[in-house]
C-alpha cells in the first residue's frame, strides 16, 4: 500500500462511528484482517444494515451523505465495508486480500459478524442492486438476524441478464409499448444504416434509458442520425464501461471483488450477435477473472421460507434489473409487496435516496403494506445523488455537439470506429 493511500485509510479508519471487527481472510487458522464498519444516528428500535451494489462500491467514503440523511430521519444506520474493498481491502500485514478469500458467503457472514460486533440481535436489510444478493443470502444463512427486508433493483439469479436481454428489447427495439415506439425506431434505423455498431446499442442505451427513458434515448438516436451525436454516444459508452476498469480507491474497487462476479454471478454474457445485448463490456473483462463456477444460493428455491416481510422495489425504466425479477421475488416470498418507482432507472439508494428512505422506515414500522398506494408520493419525493445530473448533461451535450464538416466522412460509420 502506498503512502497515501495509507494515510487516507488511517484517516477514513478513524472517522466517527467507524470500527472494525478482526475476520479471518480464508479460515479461523490462517491470517486474518480488519472488516471496517460504520454506525451512525441514534440508537433505539430496529437498526437499518444498507449493503450496497457493485460488487465494489465502498460504504464509509461513498455513502456519507445518505447516512447524514438517515441520521436525520432517526435512523440507526450500519453499513459495512465489503471485503476487498477500501477500508477491508487489505490484511494486518498491508497485503491486498487474496481473490480466493473474497466470495458471497463470506461477505455474508462477514455481516453476521458486524452485528455482533455491534450488539445487533436483530436488523431491516435493505440490499441495493448486488446488494440484494447479498442480502438474501443473509436471510438463508442467518435467518433469526432479519428482522424485515427491502430489496431494492433486486437480483435473483446469476441468469437474470436473460431477462434484462429480452425486456431492453422489446421496450427498444421491438418498441412494444406506446411511449417507447419511437426510440426504438430511431434506434432501429442507426442499425439499420451502419450508423452504429449493434454490440454498443446495449451499454448505450441501458445508460440513457435509466438516466432519461424513452424521450433521452430518442433524442440521443435522432442527433447521431444527422451527424451531430457521436461525442456523446462515446462519452456514454465509457461511463458504461469506467465502473469495472477504472478503481477509485474507497469508493469503487472493482479489481478484487470482480471474482464474486465473474466466479460465482456469471457476468460474462453470452452474445448472441444482436443488438441490445447487454453487458458486452464484461466479455473482455472476464478473461482477467475465473470463470463461473456456480451460484452460491439457489434463491428461487429459499425465498418461500422468508417469514419476515419483503419490501422490493423496482424503477419503471429499469433495464440490469428489471420488473420481471422484482415480480418474481414478490411471487416467491410469502410477505412480500412491489413499490414501483416512476420515471425511475437503476438502484432508489443511489438515486432516489428519500424514497429509499421512506420504503426503509415503513418496512422496519410494520406498514409495508401500505407502500402498494404509495407509488405516486414516492416518485414527488425530492432526488439526489449524480445519476440525476446525468440526462441533463446529455440533453446539453447533444445541444452543444457540432460535427465538423472534416468529420463527417471520416465518422459517417460509428460502429467501424
Amino acid at each position: 500500500m502506498d503512502g497515501k493511500r495509507e494515510r487516507t485509510r488511517a484517516r477514513l479508519a478513524a472517522g466517527a462511528g467507524v470500527t472494525a471487527v478482526r475476520r479471518p481472510v480464508l479460515d479461523a487458522r490462517g491470517p486474518e484482517f480488519d472488516l471496517h464498519y460504520v454506525r451512525t444516528g441514534p440508537r433505539g428500535g430496529t437498526p437499518l444494515v444498507i449493503v450496497p451494489g457493485g460488487p465494489g462500491l465502498g460504504s464509509v467514503l461513498f455513502y456519507r451523505a445518505l447516512r447524514a440523511k438517515a441520521a436525520r430521519q432517526g435512523f440507526d444506520v450500519v453499513m459495512m465495508e465489503h471485503r476487498g474493498v477500501g477500508l477491508s481491502r487489505v490484511d494486518l500485514r498491508g497485503r491486498d486480500l487474496p481473490r480466493g478469500a473474497v466470495t458471497v458467503t463470506a461477505t455474508v457472514d462477514d455481516l453476521a459478524a458486524v452485528l455482533d460486533h455491534a450488539g445487533i440481535e436483530k436488523a431491516v436489510v435493505y440490499g441495493s442492486s448486488y446488494g440484494s444478493y447479498l442480502a438474501q443470502g443473509f436471510g438463508v444463512r442467518h435467518p433469526r438476524r432479519v428482522a424485515s427486508m427491502v430489496l431494492d433493483s433486486a437480483v435473483l439469479t446469476a441468469h437474470d441478464d436473460a431477462v434484462s436481454r429480452a425486456e431492453m428489447r422489446a421496450r427498444l427495439w421491438v418498441g412494444d409499448r406506446e411511449e417507447t415506439a419511437e426510440a426504438a425506431r430511431a434506434l432501429r434505423e442507426l442499425v439499420e444504416r451502419g450508423l452504429v455498431a449493434p454490440a454498443e446499442t446495449g451499454l448505450v442505451v441501458q445508460v440513457a434509458y435509466e438516466a432519461g427513458g424513452a424521450p433521452l434515448v430518442e433524442s440521443l438516436c435522432r442527433a447521431v442520425a444527422e451527424g451531430r451525436g457521436r461525442r456523446t454516444w462515446r462519452w456514454l459508452t465509457s461511463i458504461g464501461t469506467a465502473e469495472a476498469t477504472t478503481n477509485r480507491p474507497y469508493l469503487m474497487e472493482f479489481d478484487l471483488v470482480g471474482t464474486i462476479a465473474f466466479r460465482e454471478l456469471k457476468f460474462r454474457p453470452e452474445p448472441d450477435g444482436l443488438p441490445l445485448d447487454p453487458n458486452l463490456n464484461y466479455v473482455d473483462l472476464a478473461a482477467q477473472f475465473p470463470e463461473f463456477a456456480g451460484e452460491p444460493f439457489d434463491l428461487p428455491a429459499e425465498l418461500p421460507g422468508f417469514d419476515w416481510p419483503v419490501s422490493v422495489i423496482s424503477g419503471d425504466q429499469e433495464l440490469r434489473t428489471p420488473r420481471p425479477v422484482a415480480e418474481r421475488i414478490i411471487g416467491l416470498v410469502p410477505d412480500g409487496v412491489l413499490v414501483p418507482l416512476a420515471n425511475h432507472g437503476h438502484s432508489a439508494l443511489d438515486s432516489h435516496p428519500f424514497a429509499a428512505l421512506r420504503v426503509a422506515r415503513l418496512t422496519r414500522d410494520g406498514q409495508h403494506r401500505f407502500l402498494v398506494g404509495e407509488a405516486a408520493a414516492l416518485g414527488a419525493l425530492r432526488r439526489t445523488g449524480p445519476m440525476n445530473l446525468l440526462a441533463p448533461l446529455v440533453r446539453a451535450r447533444l445541444a452543444s455537439e457540432r460535427l465538423l464538416p472534416r468529420e463527417r466522412n471520416q465518422d459517417a460509420d460509428l460502429g467501424g470506429a
